[in-house]
């Protein structure tokens, strides 16, 4: 397929990515110089089809991006008006007092959104300031000129299952850059290559992660408490895991349901999705949905490494902007303003260099801004939390955490440090010999569900004709190996249902391992989690995978 001759088109900057940090960077480039030629490309059928997050939006972002966002529309009217940490027990559970919190951990002046709605609404902003979007085209593979990145293949469609072009193939075309900004969200496949040719977590910690799953409900509008603000930590997840819930009281009666597990968990029997469904059924939740309905689901990995974690964010021509580099405050769980303010800062260092004569070297500027700047006094305050969980347990992050935050808003400095991350989440995975299986309660179709039905109202749609997206870099491996050593976690870790052990005897091995790759809501575990490192994320055809709603 090297062979195959594009047509290409000229831009000042490509953009990889309608989210927050590609929208911000786009706007941000066209209010410094009008006339720059920015295009954005988003792999998802529309603008915000592959939006996940919670979200409790710090507005600090967009107060710098677009400072009369209100007068302006924006769809952030939600503020949060109650918030509060409580820590589950089976039955009970105990709320922790607000006051020894750090302020940082106060969501005063935070609004509750879709963060998809709010995309969509950046991207009417973007297109009346004369900024094109195309939706539905993913880029696939990087333009590369030497060692300088010079733009993307973008659109490249009609593949048979083979890979080979079918009969209405379309070998999509190249948009090169003076510079080209990677904002594909956590995981991308092309900020993964990035990270990997260059080498540029070298001299930083592994990146961490945790996956992130969403449910919607309309509720009873008696219990409905608009911006009300839950967060939970323990039940059910106890000591097999980091993680906790939220619960986010929006407009409209309805409820957004989160629930997180930090992928650094060693129990190959742990099923992230089945404890989300069960947390569902603890008494304070239960008494909430019950007499609600579901309407919305999804599922997403979350950058948890923080400050040590960054890595290098420049190459010759391109830059990592937003989860693609992995901006998310941990504690807070809150990473868009930050992916905001990255949007800024890489546009303010392109249009300088633009400006300047410059292009295909790298933004330095844009690192320094980091490294310096807002989002650098966000994530250096909390570095240890994340740490501190991983080594000591939800208890021993609470109060070890909670100490090196206070000493971080008083005195300006981590008492403890700097704290390491060590293994990655793959290699973190246990031996199955070691533990013993997890039995989970039965969905009972009123509060929780199965994960087929589930993603159902994921509303994600993949061309079975196109080749499998996710690959294998060797295919005996799920059973040789992985089945074996370590039971093949992909059956349970995906919140998706895509991976699948069965038996079958007219195989020397005596089973197969499935790949159902029209389930898959592009979350990105699987890359992550595989404990042989197997399984390569790439992206499917432009247009496919999960249409969200507002989420």
């Amino acid at each position: 397929m090297a062979d195959i001759e594009r047509e290409s088109m000229e831009f000042d900057v490509v953009i990889v990515g309608a989210g927050p940090a590609g929208l911000s960077a786009a706007i941000r480039l066209k209010q410094i110089d009008p006339d720059l030629n920015v295009v954005v490309l988003e792999k998802g059928s529309e603008v915000g089809a592959h939006i996940l997050s919670g979200a409790v939006l710090d507005p600090v972002g967009l107060n710098a991006l677009i400072p009369d966002w209100k007068e302006k529309g924006a769809p952030i009217r939600t503020e949060v008006k109650s918030d509060s940490f409580v820590v589950l027990g089976p039955s009970g559970s105990v709320r922790i007092p607000n006051w020894p919190m750090p302020r940082l951990m106060s969501n005063h002046g935070n609004y509750i959104v879709s963060m998809g709605n709010v995309c969509r609404w950046l991207a009417e902003q973007a297109e009346g300031l004369g900024i094109e979007i195309f939706p539905g085209m993913a880029a696939s593979a990087l333009v590369m000129e030497g060692e300088r990145v010079a733009g993307v293949v973008a659109g490249e469609m009609g593949k048979q299952s083979d890979g080979t072009p079918g009969p209405s193939y379309e070998p999509g075309m190249e948009l090169r850059g003076k510079y080209v900004f990677i904002a594909e969200g956590v995981r991308g496949s092309l900020a993964r290559q990035l990270i990997e040719k260059y080498d540029l977590s070298a001299g930083h910690e592994p990146q961490k992660f945790g996956i992130g799953m969403k449910e919607i409900w309309e509720i009873d509008p008696a219990k409905h408490r608009e911006g009300t603000v839950v967060h939970t930590m323990g039940w059910p997840l106890g000591k097999n895991a980091g993680g906790g819930s939220f619960i986010y009281h929006a407009e409209n009666n309805q409820v957004f349901i989160g629930f997180v597990v930090h992928l650094n968990y060693a129990n190959p029997y742990l099923y992230p999705y089945a404890e989300f469904q069960r947390f569902k059924h603890h008494p304070m939740v239960a008494e909430l949905l019950e007499g609600g309905k579901r309407v919305a689901y999804g599922a997403r990995a979350i950058s948890e490494g923080g400050w040590q974690s960054i890595p290098k964010l420049t190459v010759p021509g391109a830059a990592l902007l937003g989860c693609s580099a992995g901006f998310v405050n941990v504690p807070r769980i809150k990473g868009n303003h930050n992916a905001i303010l990255s949007g800024i800062a890489a546009a303010e260092a392109a249009a300088a260099a633009i400006k300047a004569g410059r292009e295909g070297d790298e933004l330095t500027d844009y690192e320094a801004d980091v490294r310096s700047g807002e989002i650098a006094r966000d994530l250096k305050r909390v570095r240890n939390v994340k740490p501190a969980w991983s080594r000591t347990g939800m208890i021993g992050s609470l109060m070890l955490g909670g100490i090196d935050m206070w000493g971080a808003g008083i005195f300006n400095r981590n008492v403890l440090f700097t704290w390491k991350h060590g293994k990655t989440d793959a290699a973190a995975t246990g031996k199955a010999a070691r533990y013993k299986p997890i039995d989970y309660p039965k969905p009972d179709g009123k509060l929780s569900f199965d994960r087929l039905t589930n993603v159902a109202f994921s509303f994600t749609n993949h061309e079975e004709s196109q080749p499998c997206h996710l690959r294998l870099k060797d295919p005996s491996v799920p059973i040789r190996v992985n089945l074996p050593e370590y039971a093949e976690p992909a059956q349970r870790y995906c919140p998706a249902g895509v991976y699948e052990v069965v038996e079958d005897a007219s195989v020397p091995e005596g089973a197969r391992f499935v790949i159902n790759f029209q389930n898959c809501v592009h979350c990105k575990t699987c890359d992550i989690k595989d404990p042989s490192q197997n399984i390569v994320w790439t992206t499917p055809q432009g247009g496919d995978g999960p249409n969200y709603p507002n989420m």
